[in-house]
């Protein structure tokens, strides 16, 4: 059980929260593109953060029905939900963040590496042992050539 929810609160960070917050970060830098591109995309990246959440909330009685409506609510042209609460709570919130944001993500990557470079070594060191003990094992067992089995008859 514990796996399962280690599982899936990674899939909600790796795969919705990161890429939503990089698309905030392609459509800060290019805001002059198209604002149907824009609106679908302020509907993704609220959506992720709905799909991030859901752990938390996800127990409540009705809460399938409300997200459907919510969900509808955001991306329905007469509503434009998703445009009005990325403007008004979803992007100030992120600007006011994004510099702590970058700065544990780049401290997160490090991390990442860092990690990822030790278990790879030991792991090429386990590799390298073992190599030796298989050989060592095998060599061991190999009949001496002249020996019995070597013997010409």
């Amino acid at each position: 059980m514990a796996v399962s929810f280690i599982t899936r609160f990674l899939i909600r960070v790796l795969g919705y929260a990161y890429p939503a917050y990089n698309c905030y970060k392609t459509l800060e830098q290019n805001a002059a593109r198209m604002e149907h591109l824009r609106f679908w995309c302020q509907y993704w990246i609220l959506l992720a953060v709905l799909r991030v959440a859901d752990s938390a909330v996800s127990w409540l009685p009705m809460y399938g029905e409300a997200k459907l409506a919510f969900v509808v609510y955001l991306w329905h042209p007469k509503t434009m939900g998703a445009t009005l609460l990325y403007d008004g709570y979803l992007r100030p919130f992120l600007a006011r963040h994004e510099a702590d944001i970058d700065r544990a993500l780049l401290e997160l990557k490090a991390r990442v590496r860092d990690a990822t470079a030790s278990r790879l070594q030991a792991a090429v060191s386990l590799a390298r042992t073992w190599a030796v003990e298989v050989v060592r094992r095998f060599s061991s067992q190999a009949p001496a050539a002249g020996g019995p089995a070597g013997q010409a008859l």
